[in-house]
């Protein structure tokens, strides 16, 4: 009698075969909710990440528009001292009339608050030195403009020796301080 002929061992594969069929069954269900867990928890890494990147380039792309916009603000401050320069020279001739001055005297007055504040800014940005640098560099701006009225334009280069002095010093670091942020 051949083995195949036994229902009792005739009976054993197909059991087996049908224990592993539900074995897998049940099994691969939650193999499938184990790879999608995986996915879901790097999906949410990944998500994570991106968001890091996108904050830290929007705050990038701010405090280098920040830095171009101070630039702007100093040499806009140098050319209202030129300005000034030019109206005291013409009142100390007595060929300008004073309403202009004083029109130009509150643009410059103006143009440093924007530099001032774009300063401020920025100085939040950084630590305690950069802030004294921004606070010192505002000074000297100031002193500059106050002092150009009574300054022949010839001499404006002088005047403004310090603040271009400590603005250059601050540009490098503008520049650096976003290149940094790019890592």
């Amino acid at each position: 009698m051949a083995e195949t002929d036994n229902p009792e061992t005739a009976s054993k594969p197909q059991h087996l075969a049908s224990r592993s069929r539900s074995w897998l069954l049940s099994i691969f269900p939650m193999f499938i909710a184990t790879l999608s867990l995986v996915t879901s928890i790097y999906n949410g890494y990944l998500n994570n990440r991106f968001v890091d990147l996108m904050q830290n380039n929007v705050a990038r792309i701010e405090y280098m528009k920040t830095c171009k916009e101070i630039i702007d603000a100093y040499f806009a401050i140098k050319v209202r001292a030129q300005v000034l320069s030019a109206n005291g020279e013409r009142l100390r001739a007595g060929k300008a009339e004073a309403s202009g001055a004083a029109g130009d005297q509150r643009d410059a007055t103006l143009a440093i608050a924007r530099f001032g504040a774009l300063g401020t800014y920025l100085a939040n940005l950084r630590d305690e030195d950069i802030r004294y640098r921004y606070t010192q560099l505002t000074g000297l701006v100031q002193g500059s403009i106050e002092a150009a009225p009574r300054t022949p334009e010839a001499n404006l280069g002088k005047l403004f020796e310090a603040a271009d002095s400590v603005f250059g010093n601050l540009n490098d670091d503008c520049v650096k301080s976003a290149k940094a942020q790019l890592r």
